[in-house]
């Protein structure tokens, strides 16, 4: 038969057309095979996919087809997290309601993401913005609240004075609003809702041990930092003038002889007693200038205050100053500076010529200990009364024990993580289901009276504090306690509490009376594989195993983790640059679908790199997969319905090949997930296949052509299919079983020998498996890569390992 051109067009539409309505993809309630939970993190809808997301989705449909294929029953979701920021900003900037807006982009989105072919359960869409949805975040907080673990309290945000309004961390661009450059933000105390996620840190912590070995180990350590449980103790150090308790958390109380500073948080409540007017402004502009960065990537600043404090264990005075550096947040807002034995203090004390006093000795060292760098490791204490001699964790376990008999002190336990602070003070997001009473306070709105639907049509100018505070008929309400008027909260939700519990809901997505059907969740749950970007890996990924925790807590599932295992893929650049809409190098997924085809895209992102790995998008690249499958496709079409049987000379080759092609997929897919070298195997069974072509059998060629279409079903959906259909098969090439392959027929006939003189690599050999020592002795001896090593030199002994190894050692 001759054979035909690789039209991508032509293939692609053809099957996009005939899956559209096909329900391929459905989970199966209840079903006896068992199950596998494959789940990509949903997007957030910004208009068009590009490449970058192609290779998120290709990995997780990959391994989706190959389970199916496996004989599991697959779910695989999708969804969109349609609340957020940037659909504000779009209706600022183009005068168009956010929900029109998001609407299209994932009308768009979804569009691209049907002409890729990925097998998502459409069924089971789910979109954060509906109310059908987010009326469970509502009910979400209504059970924290009863339990407890939502509160509120005053908090800082950023505010741009110019805006009148409340700005998100991304919003301000090194210390000013993003709107103009020359408005300094400010931070300002408002009163805000926060999440008791603080409850659970020590859960978040002892329950990283059930996800050892199925999430990486940077993940793991990224959150055992963020949650940063801290053990030491609480000691006050006292004001000299008037004897008032100045508490410091340290982790290092066998440090604090060497203490020659107390230093404040510029917002800690003792700076309006310490401070004159221009020291309080001062302070207040400490804390404006962090806002919206990172307080450990800024330059120190300090000042002292003129008083002093005294150090309950050696009696001296020491001065008070505040410093940008230290945070209210964690531990007690005060520090005591010991620059000799932290880094930090060391590099404030350094600049403004506080002295610098060593009190520990490293073990073993003699002679006068450094001043010019700290020493932050345990030693020996000396230069400190009574505890001079003790190793650092003896002292630290007396002192905190002295602290505490003689009541100046304690031990104690601090955290890195604090509540999590849900208010935002926007329109496009979940309305905080609270009512504020003058007679009652704070009131919950009713469950039944759940969803507070977030209204539509409302004014968004970006300034002011909500936008929802202009909408008198979302804020006027009746007290549900007493009667009375009252305003409802025109705060909303961080969008992160919408992805905190989403995979949750695919199992059940209609549900209009729960959140979903705890039997239904536990036939699906845990999640088998997640996968995602890294960037999620303090936010979204602590926040969605604080959620689990806690909806295990109220009874609605089993699990304590969503995750059973995680995968981070590697971000796609553009000629090695990151790609962003700002540079301008964005690369459309349409616009490579239409130039390459679908399947070209989908595996040139899996091929290019390992999947954890970055791929750097090269049109070169493209270009060669687009002519690998174009090979595929011209070679299983011109061997269709072969008859005439050549002699198969070379079948045992080509099978073989064939065989290995297999194992080495089957074993990539069920451990290492190496697809790129997944494909590059697939290619070399297809250089031998063309090698080869004259001496091939026609039952061979049947063989090699349909698991060849088998093998390509995970990675390039369309190719493959086309292939199945003109071998004259029948039925989705993805619900066919995975191939096994012959583990005899995979084995190599002959044996590749690493040829070694005095230990280093001189030459390959080969030699049929099970060749005799002295017969692999005799050919690596008479190597002609090997003979220049040996001339003029006496051979020692020869090292032989059958199978595997010649090394001769000479002199």
């Amino acid at each position: 038969m001759p054979e035909k051109p690789y039209d991508h067009n032509q293939i692609e539409l053809k099957w996009r057309e005939r899956w559209e309505n096909a329900d391929l993809y459905r989970a199966e309630e209840n079903s006896d095979r068992p199950k596998f939970y494959a789940l990509e993190m949903l997007p957030y809808p910004s208009g068009t996919l590009h490449i970058g997301h192609i290779r998120n989705y290709s990995i997780g449909d990959a391994l989706a087809r190959y389970k199916w294929m496996r004989g599991y029953n697959v779910l695989h979701p999708m969804g969109w997290d349609a609340f957020g920021l940037p659909a504000e900003n779009a209706a600022i900037a183009n005068q168009r309601p956010p929900r029109e807006w998001t609407l299209q982009n994932i009308a768009a989105m979804k569009k691209t993401h049907r002409r890729f072919g990925f097998s998502y359960d459409w069924d089971r869409e789910i979109s954060t913005c509906e109310p059908e949805y987010y009326r469970w975040n509502q009910w979400f907080f209504l059970k924290m609240l009863e339990r407890g673990l939502a509160y509120r309290k005053k908090a800082l945000v950023n505010w741009c004075p110019q805006c009148a309004t409340v700005l998100a961390n991304e919003q301000v661009v090194d210390g000013c609003c993003w709107r103009h450059d020359d408005t300094a933000v400010e931070q300002r105390a408002l009163e805000q809702w926060f999440l008791k996620i603080t409850e659970y840190a020590d859960q978040l912590l002892d329950d990283m041990s059930k996800l050892e070995g199925g999430w990486p180990e940077r993940v793991l350590t990224m959150q055992r930092n963020w949650i940063g449980r801290s053990e030491g103790a609480e000691i006050d150090f006292s004001l000299a003038d008037s004897g008032e308790p100045i508490r410091v958390f340290t982790t290092r109380v066998d440090t604090i002889y060497g203490a020659t500073c107390v230093i404040l948080a510029p917002e800690h409540p003792l700076t309006a007693q310490l401070l004159d007017a221009a020291g309080q402004a001062r302070a207040k502009g400490m804390v404006d200038a962090r806002a919206g960065r990172d307080p450990g990537n800024i330059e120190k600043d300090g000042f002292f205050t003129g008083h002093f404090a005294v150090n309950p264990y050696s009696k001296e005075r020491v001065p008070i100053w505040v410093a940008n550096f230290v945070l209210m947040g964690y531990g007690t807002g005060a520090i005591m500076a010991v620059p000799a034995h932290d880094e930090r203090d060391f590099e404030f004390c350094t600049k403004y010529g506080i002295p610098i006093r060593p009190v520990i000795r490293p073990d073993g060292q003699v002679g006068e200990l450094a001043h010019d760098e700290a020493f932050t490791d345990y030693g020996i204490v000396e230069n400190s009364g009574e505890w001079s001699g003790l190793t650092s964790e003896e002292a630290r376990r007396r002192m905190a024990e002295y602290a505490e008999r003689h009541g100046f002190g304690k031990t104690a336990i601090t955290y890195r993580i604090k509540d999590w602070g849900i208010s935002r003070q926007r329109y496009w997001g979940t309305p905080i289901p609270a009512i504020h009473c003058p007679a009652c306070g704070v009131v919950p709105v009713p469950e039944d009276q759940l969803p507070v639907v977030l209204p539509l049509h409302v004014e968004i100018t970006g300034t002011g504090r909500s936008p929802l505070e202009n909408a008198p008929e979302f804020v006027s309400v009746t007290c549900p306690q007493c009667g009375g008027a009252a305003r409802r909260e025109t705060d909303t939700m961080d969008t992160f509490v919408d992805s905190s519990w989403y995979f949750y809901r695919y199992c059940d997505p209609r549900n209009s009376r729960m959140p979903f059907d705890p039997a239904k969740v536990a036939r699906w749950f845990e999640i088998d594989q997640y996968i995602g970007g890294v960037e999620h890996a303090i936010l979204h990924l602590i926040y969605s195993r604080f959620f689990t925790k806690v909806m295990r807590d109220i009874g609605l599932v089993r699990n304590d983790e969503p995750a059973r295992r995680l995968f981070t893929q590697g971000m796609v650049l553009n000629e090695g640059v990151k790609m962003s809409k700002s540079k301008g190098n964005v690369i459309g997924a349409d616009m490579v679908a239409e130039k390459y085809g679908a399947d070209t895209a989908r595996l040139f992102v899996l091929f290019a790199a390992p999947p954890e790995k970055e791929v750097d998008w090269r049109a070169e690249g493209v270009e060669g997969i687009y002519r690998f499958l174009g090979r595929v496709y011209r070679f299983v079409t011109r061997h269709v319905g072969q008859t005439s049987d050549s002699p198969g000379a070379s079948d045992r080759i080509v099978l073989r090949k064939l065989h290995q092609t297999l194992k080495k997929i089957t074993e990539d897919f069920e451990s290492r997930w190496h697809f790129n070298t997944c494909i590059a195997s697939i290619m070399e069974l297809v250089n031998v296949l063309y090698a080869e072509e004259a001496n091939i059998s026609a039952a061979a060629l049947a063989e090699v052509s349909e698991k060849l279409a088998l093998m390509l079903a995970p990675f390039a959906p369309y190719l493959s299919q086309e292939i199945w259909e003109e071998l004259g098969q029948e039925g989705p090439v993805f619900r066919q079983c995975w191939p096994a392959f012959d583990a005899e027929l995979a084995q190599e006939e002959e044996a590749e020998i690493v040829v070694q003189v005095n230990g280093k690599l001189r030459s390959r050999i080969h030699a049929p498996f099970g060749t005799p020592a002295e017969e692999l002795e005799r050919r690596a001896l008479a190597d002609g890569k090997v003979q220049p090593f040996l001339a003029g030199k006496k051979v020692v002994k020869v090292i032989t390992v059958p199978d595997k190894l010649v090394n001769i050692v000479v002199r």
